[in-house]
């Protein structure tokens, strides 16, 4: 990593351009007037509401398994797999999942766990982790019968690791949530240009089928990132000084490297991404707020552990990890890399002055990692755990108003310092 100077402050270079909103998950929107509510109308908002998963069980031994969904009306699953590891996706329509969270992490037989949730815009995805190589045997649809619930069944079989990498191979060629949700990725940026504002991306880590980590009280990293995200974006908007966007605004999951994209399509000036993760040991010990910026080696132990469980989203998800885009080797974009990697360091130092006295900081605040989601070469990116849902004095934090509050005037009055130089030349420019 290249260390800035003593003494020395980056200054943040020109304005990046292409600003674009980001769409988020659209919901029905009614545009009707008192007395225009008719028996046609009702029947048609009948027909947009999502089908209904009201339970799921396994059964059977590690030679034939059976996954079973019960349903109130009839989809279509589209099936796939991918290796390495073992993994068998469902891809469905948008469903309502009114079944318990953790209920699939009792596997058996051929399945050793399965989560299921939103996966992109009108699309909902099951994955299955899978003891090792199989086949579906079968696949179909059991229509409701007097008091049993209409009923989604796959049956999966023992197969060999050839047979299995010929079923990746095939149901590549399947249009999936992966490629429509890449194909229709420029919808996503809309918004005009707002004039020189620097631009800055706040990416709430997780969401959808990825809930990231959960408390022993049941609180999900994914929702509670969500909520501080969006309050520190209305307390930046307040300011007037920049143009705020969020890589998701709702429970949709958002691929690691598709993340990377939106901070690098809209040419961002600071991007930050937002967690409150999980530690398997010292539990009671590892609480208090980090800021991590991306290193080819972890700073310690601890460091290495986070960015390894953040980098596994994609594989939680079923996101074929060989789409990704391969390193780049080009001088020039090696160059721009270190420089970023400076600004990202230096934005990281000022924000870990401004919570020190805000919030409770971990020992050693600023640490380093391979994280996957700040490796853009050209947007200076910091990854902020705002605590440890694993510590239950953090957990109670995190879900305080009164804490959020803190923290956000913190990361807010970092981003000015961090912008300061480049707004008093903008003013100076202004005033003459």
């Amino acid at each position: 990593m290249m260390e800035l100077k003593i003494g020395m402050k980056p200054q943040v270079g020109g304005v990046f351009g292409g600003i674009r909103r980001l769409v988020a998950r659209t919901s029905l929107v009614l545009a009707l007037c008192p007395f225009a509510l008719t028996v046609h109308t009702v029947a048609a908002l009948a027909d947009t509401t999502p089908p209904v998963v009201t339970g799921a069980r396994v059964a059977g031994d590690e030679d034939r398994t059976r996954f079973v969904l019960d349903m109130d009306t009839q989809v279509t699953p589209v099936i796939s797999g991918l290796a390495n590891p073992y993994r068998l996706i469902l891809d469905l329509p948008e469903v309502t999942f009114s079944i318990p969270q953790d209920v699939g992490e009792s596997g058996r037989g051929l399945i050793s766990d399965w989560r299921f949730g939103l996966f992109a815009l009108g699309k909902s995805r099951i994955v299955m982790d899978l003891t090792g190589p199989v086949s579906v045997d079968k696949s179909f649809f059991l229509p409701a019968v007097d008091d049993q619930p209409a009923r989604l069944v796959m049956d999966l079989v023992r197969s060999s690791p050839q047979d299995f990498a010929a079923f990746v191979e095939t149901s590549r060629s399947v249009p999936s949530a992966d490629s429509e949700k890449t194909a229709s990725k420029s919808d996503r940026l809309t918004a005009p240009k707002n004039g020189d504002k620097p631009l800055i991306v706040l990416d709430p880590g997780h969401g959808g089928i990825d809930t990231g980590a959960t408390s022993a009280a049941g609180t999900h990293e994914k929702a509670i990132v969500l909520e501080f995200a969006s309050l520190l974006k209305e307390k930046l908007d307040a300011t007037g000084l920049y143009d705020v966007h969020m890589t998701r605004e709702d429970d949709t999951f958002i691929p690691l490297g598709r993340r990377v994209e939106i901070g690098h399509e809209l040419a961002a000036d600071l991007f930050i991404s937002i967690h409150a993760d999980s530690v398997r040991q010292g539990r009671k010990l590892v609480r208090g707020s980090t800021v991590y910026t991306l290193s080819d080696k972890a700073s310690d132990q601890l460091s290495a552990e986070i960015a390894e469980t953040e980098n596994m989203s994609d594989v939680i998800a079923g996101v074929d990890l060989e789409t990704g885009p391969g390193e780049v080797t080009d001088i020039l974009l090696d160059l721009a890399r270190r420089e970023t990697r400076s600004f990202s360091v230096y934005f990281a130092r000022t924000l870990v002055n401004e919570l020190k006295s805000a919030v409770r900081l971990i020992n050693n605040p600023h640490r380093s990692a391979g994280f996957r989601v700040l490796k853009a070469h050209d947007v200076p990116s910091v990854l902020v755990e705002l605590g440890y849902l694993s510590n239950e004095h953090d957990e109670k934090l995190l879900i305080s108003d009164e804490w959020r509050e803190r923290m956000a005037g913190a990361i807010t009055e970092a981003v000015h310092g961090f912008f300061r130089p480049r707004l008093a030349r903008q003013q100076e420019a202004a005033s003459q």
